[in-house]
């Protein structure tokens, strides 16, 4: 079983790899991650007692909740900033009156009530640090940050520096509050731009309708229709809807996670569209950047689906609602950008590992260095074994210590995948974790599929070629009038087409077409082994697209030729992919090799394997990977052993297909293949300032704990050193949201 929970006051990035490593210890608990970016646990358990062990842990370690809200309001948030933020001033007021005191007016009594200013402000700030110490250390879990500021501070008072012992503790926590602000700001702004659900949404109901159907709770009668059979029943809703029409309606506003299937929704301009639906009005105009990412308008015809999250930027209209919000796309859009932060990626593991250990191992280089160093020291200078210059030494450990906290590196590394998963999001690829981008960074392979991915997946009609007994559009509509009565995916080519026939007696014959009765003649109109099983000749044709023939009492009238359109962006989206570097650059399908290579060149793909069966195309895929990291585009529903063999798995499709969702790492929500290469893009920039961030905090660790060592870095200094750092490494990784030229 699994389980995301929500968590409250995880403030500190160290405390995030603390208590994911306590909870994975836990009996019962499979695995466990902490994302301390979006404060959420992410939990696999084998019992409902193992459930109620993690949450009784996180509820007990340090200030953390388990919440029930998915976040703290703002209004919690800015009343924490502001108690925070009083503290500090309060502080620094004391000890700059402690300052005034000590050092410019002369006096036993004026110096006493100096120290007692400072004593004031050390635990005004002090206070919740020392704590969180006390109550660490009585858990065995000593080696944090907030024991590194203890001891430093505290040691720096005993040294007789009072002065230096508050104001590291007053610095460290004017830096923790500016680390809570920065963090804050990326939370913020990844809410800001996935703010697609709606509050409300307005209903029609009929006037007459009961008070239950006013709270929302209608349309829980026959009236309901499974969602997957809506596209069979679009023309019966217009029906009902036109009769609606002429009933009295009122509107009735109710939250979208109370809509059922087939409820009529208002929406007016401006609003957002708060669950999927089918368009019942002439037309929409639809403002999609928030989902796709495109700033351009886009125009929906009636009956087309329309995806929440988009914003009216027409006139009023009415929609169906076609699922409800659980499965509508605004909802997957945001569990996924909410829970990507679980998948961690390698870099963020490294550093929880490397956090883990090298705290520890700081700590006692910094007890050496005040206990070791003095003793040797006095024991070459003087030959005698003594603390030789303990003050000077005990100073430099101290200093050692405070520039040794790895909050640079532990917030700085999340923070940035976080961003990068936003700015993602913002151009209309979902990525389901830091892992998956961190795999679309370093790829330098992709495989497409065909149909549906570099084709519309939608069949056309791309041709006609009449015989010598009858014209082109006698031989459309007549084709026309035999396939409406046709499932079959091609039939759905000539739903455009008007005719003037009716078809009767269809008989569809498995795998070969249809035959029928069209005014009492006998037509056929399918494959060609159809038509020569009847007796029915046919001549020698070539052609890429799939040909469909017709005859009518056994005398051919021509042949239609039906074929998947090419995707207008495919070509551009492949040549942007060669300029990223991409060595190969793959088609596997399971289409004849004549129809394949047709649309292989038409898009610049050089390497084709077609007609493979789906056990073909895994092999294929697999052998690919010795190539390099492999980003294999597809459906998401025929093509899931491919994706899941994959590095990176790509889904085309809406969000309308939850196997797509499911079975991908990557969705491309706007099924437009030109967001693949800005996610390629993203994903190496975000990549890029994750490593600048790594080696810039470790190269200045070790530089300031080296002067620290060696007395040449003052303690105050060193404080201005570790929060500086920390600062520029969080302020680096918020260039990860900025996006991409």
């Amino acid at each position: 079983m699994k389980k995301v929970l929500q968590l409250k006051n995880l403030d500190c990035a160290n405390c995030a790899a603390e208590l994911e490593e306590e909870i994975s210890k836990l009996d019962g608990v499979i695995t466990a991650s902490v994302a301390f970016v979006n404060q959420k646990l992410t939990v696999e358990y084998e019992n409902e007692a193992a459930l109620r062990r993690v949450i009784d842990a996180a509820n007990h370690f340090e200030e953390v909740q388990v919440v029930e809200e998915k976040s703290a309001s703002d209004q919690e948030r800015s009343q924490g900033y502001r108690k925070e933020w009083t503290l500090i001033a309060l502080s620094a007021l004391f000890f700059a009156v402690g300052i005034v005191l000590t050092e410019l007016i002369e006096g036993t009594l004026v110096s006493i009530f100096g120290n007692c200013c400072f004593a004031v402000a050390y635990f005004l700030v002090g206070y919740p640090v020392l704590v969180s110490t006390a109550k660490n250390i009585c858990k065995g879990k000593i080696f944090d940050e907030n024991f590194l500021m203890t001891i430093a501070s505290i040691g720096a008072v005993l040294l007789g520096e009072i002065f230096e012992g508050v104001a590291v503790m007053l610095l460290y926590q004017i830096g923790e509050a500016l680390q809570g602000m920065a963090v804050n700001s990326s939370r913020r702004s990844v809410v800001e731009l996935m703010d697609l659900k709606s509050e409300w949404a307005t209903v029609l109901v009929d006037e007459d309708a009961c008070d239950c159907c006013a709270c929302g709770h209608h349309h829980e009668h026959d009236h309901e229709h499974d969602h997957e059979h809506d596209h069979e029943h679009d023309h019966e809703h217009e029906h009902e809807y036109e009769h609606e029409h002429e009933r009295t309606q009122v509107q009735k506003q109710v939250p979208p996670e109370s809509l059922c299937v087939g409820d009529v929704l208002l929406i007016k301009a401006g609003e957002k569209i708060p669950v999927d639906g089918v368009l019942l009005d002439e037309n929409a105009t639809l403002d999609t950047k928030a989902l796709t990412g495109e700033s351009e308008l886009r125009t929906a015809k009636q009956g087309e689906e329309l995806l929440s999250g988009c914003i009216n930027a027409g006139g009023v209209f009415k929609m169906r609602v076609l699922r409800p919000y659980e499965e509508s796309a605004v909802s997957k859009i945001l569990d996924m950008v909410e829970n990507a932060a679980s998948r961690k990626a390698a870099p963020e593991k490294f550093i929880t590992k490397f956090a883990r250990y090298y705290t520890p191992i700081v700590c006692c280089l910094a007890l050496a260095l005040a206990l070791v160093t003095p003793l040797l020291s006095g024991l070459i200078v003087d030959g005698r074994l003594y603390f030789k210059d303990f003050a000077r030494w005990a100073q430099s450990a101290l200093t050692f210590l405070v520039i040794s906290c790895p909050c640079a590196l532990i917030i700085s590394v999340p923070l940035t995948y976080f961003s990068g998963i936003g700015c993602a999001a913002k151009q209309g690829i979902l990525v389901k974790g830091a892992t998956y981008l961190d795999g679309m960074a370093k790829a330098n392979v992709i495989a497409f599929d065909k149909t549906g991915t570099l084709t519309e997946g939608n069949f056309t009609v791309c041709g006609v070629r009449s015989g010598e007994k009858t014209s082109e559009n006698e031989l459309l509509s007549l084709v026309t009038a035999v396939e409406a009565s046709s499932a079959h995916p091609i039939a759905k080519a000539f739903a455009g087409y008007k005719t003037a026939h009716v078809a009767q007696n269809v008989v569809e014959v498995a795998g070969k077409g249809l035959s029928a009765i069209v005014e009492g003649e006998t037509v056929l109109v399918g494959n060609g082994e159809l038509l020569k099983e009847n007796g029915v000749d046919i001549p020698a044709l070539s052609s890429p697209y799939t040909l469909i023939y017709a005859a009518k009492n056994g005398e051919y009238l021509g042949c239609i030729e039906v074929g998947d359109k090419l995707r207008a962006e495919a070509k551009e989206a492949v040549r942007q992919l060669q300029t990223l570097g991409f060595s190969r650059i793959v088609m596997l399908t399971g289409d004849n090799p004549t129809r394949a290579e047709k649309i292989a060149n038409e898009v610049g793909v050089y390497e084709v394997n077609a007609e493979l069966l789906p056990d073909e195309k895994l092999e294929r895929a697999q052998a690919l990977k010795e190539y390099g990291t492999l980003v294999y585009v597809g459906d998401g529903i025929n093509d899931a052993p491919v994706m899941a063999a994959s590095d990176c798995a790509v889904s085309m499709g809406k969000l309308g297909s939850a196997a797509a969702v499911e079975a991908s790492d990557l969705v491309l929500i706007s099924d437009n293949l030109t967001a693949l290469p800005r996610c390629v893009k993203i994903a190496r920039k975000t990549k890029r300032i994750v490593v600048q961030n790594i080696v810039f905090s470790i190269l200045m660790k070790g530089v300031f704990m080296i002067l620290g060592a060696i007395g040449v870095l003052p303690l105050l200094v060193a404080v201005f050193a570790d929060v500086g750092v920390m600062l520029l490494a969080v302020l680096n990784s918020f260039r990860a949201r900025k996006g991409i030229k």
